[in-house]
């Protein structure tokens, strides 16, 4: 499974369940980070959404460090 994250036409945010997908773990994982402030979200009509950046970074963090 790929974990790339697309950018064709893609904002630059993405739901909860898109988040637990990407990282690959349960959604309840994810809504648990978000509560204790782990996961930065912003809202976007009144949904709780997480910044790309901050996936990626999750991301770069799992495959074993920073990528230049």
């Amino acid at each position: 499974m790929s974990t790339a994250m697309p950018n064709s036409g893609r904002t630059d945010y993405y739901s909860v369940d898109e988040a637990a997908w990407l990282l690959g773990v349960p959604r309840s994982a994810i809504s648990k980070a978000i509560r204790t402030g782990a996961i930065p979200t912003v809202r976007r009509r009144s949904r709780l959404v997480v910044p790309a950046y901050v996936l990626k970074r999750l991301l770069d963090e799992s495959a074993g460090g920073e990528r230049p």
